[in-house]
């Protein structure tokens, strides 16, 4: 018997057909190895946007209120370059 790799959205799915058909929330989360809050997740996520609900979303966040300005940025990317021994690394491109 061969084995198939199942994707991820089509591990979620069997994991969200099971708990569809009665199979209890915890019992699945065992199951599949993850926890249950996972699997009620996908549930949701399913139930909201069908299987594209279950493909994978960025964990970037959607702001950062402590980030520099772009011309701060541009400043302390110049000093970097004008003044290499100032820092040990940057993460300017020259």
């Amino acid at each position: 018997m061969a084995l198939v790799a199942l994707s991820v959205v089509e591990q979620r799915y069997r994991a969200v057909m099971a708990v569809m058909e009665g199979a209890r929330v915890t019992e699945v989360a065992a199951e599949v190895g993850v926890s249950r809050q996972s699997v009620h997740t996908w549930f949701v996520r399913y139930r909201d946007g069908g299987l594209a609900g279950l493909e994978d979303r960025s964990q970037r966040p959607r702001s950062s209120p402590n980030q520099a300005s772009a011309q701060v940025e541009a400043l302390v990317c110049e000093l970097r370059r004008a003044h290499p021994k100032w820092v040990r690394s940057g993460s300017c491109t020259s």
